[in-house]
């Protein structure tokens, strides 16, 4: 039934092309009854596809990558990152930083208002914060905010939450202080676990908060306006948006379509303006005007279990990494222009200076089947065992099947090992991983920001995303010693020796860096995306009618 999908999209890709690339008649209102009695401008409704249903929209649990991206459209932080992913005055109209950097003072907008016309206050970001960093709910994206003064004591209960660096002096002044410089924190200021959040709100629905549509408030350019689970979620522009002049866009579709190539299939149907692309299908659309490219910040990552006897084992885990043909993945599975992963850190993010990190650190993983065999070998006598354990990898359920079946061929040609792939929707995935349920989990990683640390602090022991629980007393201690470390060059050498030590260990096994590509009808314009956090913004995006 695949085969039959690609052939399909094929001839339609070729009827496509052979028309100067002009988009096919479009289907308005794709969801069936979904328009009907709306009063919207059509000529600024944006369709689109995505791979999987946001696990979390409660903006203090959020960690996968399809909840940042609706949370960036609907929500907005003291700042927000720019066509240029830069970050920019947002809630914050105004900020002054001290001389010693430690401590931010943001004044909070005058005509910012949530969705329900409530003002936007400074109390509601230091609400959210401390709401995240709440040591009865150890939640995974407290980390995030661990910069701010007491916040790890905080979370580890040492110490109360009126002690953690965030204040609302008044209605419209929030006072931030570091427990030491942060180069990139305006940067963090742009990601979810920075957003804010309404007590009232949050307190009304109580477990039930953010898991619909009607059970949150919103502060971005957009506003959810209606979620099926698993099918389907639709934004309208939110009035009450301090820049809503900027906002042309009237509504957003977006269909859930796990599998790329029946995405490309409602992309060639006319029925969508934006898609993925299956790889598969990249060479078809290469040098088209509707093909577009990003080399996202995000590393696919293979996880070991670190819990389990066997991945307990660093030779085992080395062996694994080493039987993995980098090359041939990207070469010949992907085909879209991603890249064999040197190390944890991506080749996209860059270094204090601007300059790219990758390139300072240097290739740390290699392919050797021998070795690898050999590895394996002793680090089952080691644990004392001679019959290989059947293994489950998990994988989310989409396209990211078609990987774990390059692994599982791999780790049977190269070990002898048999692996079961074992596809989950994504929450459940994610859940099993938090509860420490699985043997191999196939993980995207997506920086949250642009700075090598957004890579390395999930091997941190101490890091509630560390979800393979593999840890190092001197890897802890680099990253530690960075943090403080307000020469940036020798942070830069301590991130160095750091990555080095997990990559050694095989604490988890980097794959290849991503690199994302999407067919956009022509007429959309101005779509940004970004190499770090959400992939992209739709506050500036509009249908440019005289190109339909």
């Amino acid at each position: 039934m695949r085969k039959l999908h690609v052939v399909v999209v094929l001839i339609l890709i070729t009827a496509l092309l052979s028309t100067g690339c002009q988009p096919l008649e479009t289907i308005q209102g794709w969801i069936p009854g979904q328009n009907e009695g709306a009063s919207v401008d059509k000529g600024q409704v944006l369709r689109m596809t995505t791979g999987a249903e946001p696990a979390n929209l409660d903006s203090a649990e959020a960690i996968d990558g399809d909840s940042f991206n609706v949370l960036n459209n609907v929500m907005e932080g003291l700042m927000r990152l720019d066509h240029k992913g830069k970050p920019q005055p947002a809630m914050a109209g105004d900020f002054k930083v001290s001389e010693d950097g430690k401590t931010y003072q943001f004044q909070i907008r005058k005509d910012v208002r949530w969705s329900d016309g409530k003002p936007v206050k400074a109390h509601d970001f230091e609400y959210a914060w401390k709401r995240a960093l709440d040591p009865d709910k150890k939640l995974e994206s407290a980390y995030m905010l661990f910069p701010l003064k007491n916040a790890r004591a905080y979370y580890s209960g040492k110490l109360s939450a009126n002690q953690v660096g965030v204040k609302a002096l008044d209605d419209r002044t929030l006072k931030v202080q570091l427990e030491e410089p942060v180069p990139y924190f305006l940067n963090l200021t742009t990601t979810a676990a920075y957003l804010p959040q309404r007590k009232d709100i949050v307190e009304k629905f109580g477990s039930k908060y953010a898991n619909e549509a009607n059970k949150m408030v919103y502060n971005g350019p957009f506003v959810l306006k209606e979620w099926k689970h698993d099918q389907s979620y639709r934004f309208v522009k939110n009035d009450q948006y301090w820049d809503a002049k900027s906002v042309k866009l009237a509504e957003v579709h977006t269909q859930i379509v796990p599998d790329s190539v029946e995405a490309t299939n409602y992309y060639t149907s006319g029925d969508v303006d934006v898609a993925p692309l299956s790889e598969k299908l990249v060479p078809a659309f290469q040098g088209n005007p509707d093909f577009v490219a990003v080399d996202r910040g995000a590393t696919l990552l293979l996880l070991y279990n670190t819990r389990m006897d066997f991945f307990s084992n660093e030779k085992i885990r080395k062996a694994f990494s080493l039987a993995l043909d980098r090359e041939q993945l990207v070469g010949e599975v992907l085909q879209n222009g991603s890249r064999p992963a040197k190390g944890m850190v991506p080749d996209s993010i860059t270094d204090h200076k601007g300059k790219s990190y990758r390139k300072q650190a240097g290739n740390m993983l290699d392919f050797d089947v021998e070795k690898a065999r050999e590895l394996l070998g002793e680090g089952m006598k080691e644990l004392g065992i001679s019959t290989l354990p059947q293994l489950k990898l998990n994988v989310n359920d989409d396209d990211r099947k078609e990987i774990a079946l390059f692994l599982k061929e791999q780790l049977k040609n190269n070990l002898g090992i048999e692996i079961l792939i074992n596809p989950k929707p994504v929450k459940q995935k994610l859940e099993e991983e938090q509860a420490g349920d699985f043997h191999l989990s196939l993980v995207r990683w997506i920086g949250r920001y642009n700075d090598p640390m957004a890579f390395l602090e999930i091997g941190h022991s101490q890091s509630r995303v560390n979800l393979g629980r593999w840890r190092d007393q001197t890897f802890d201690q680099l990253l530690i010693k960075s943090k403080n470390q307000q020469n940036l060059k020798n942070r830069n050498e301590d991130l160095i020796k750091a990555e080095n030590i997990c990559m050694k260990q095989s604490g988890v096994s980097p794959l290849f860096y991503e690199t994302r590509t999407y067919i956009q009808k022509p007429y959309v314009q101005d779509l940004y995306r970004h190499p770090v956090g959400a992939e992209y913004t739709l506050k500036w995006a509009y249908i440019d009618e005289q190109k339909k």
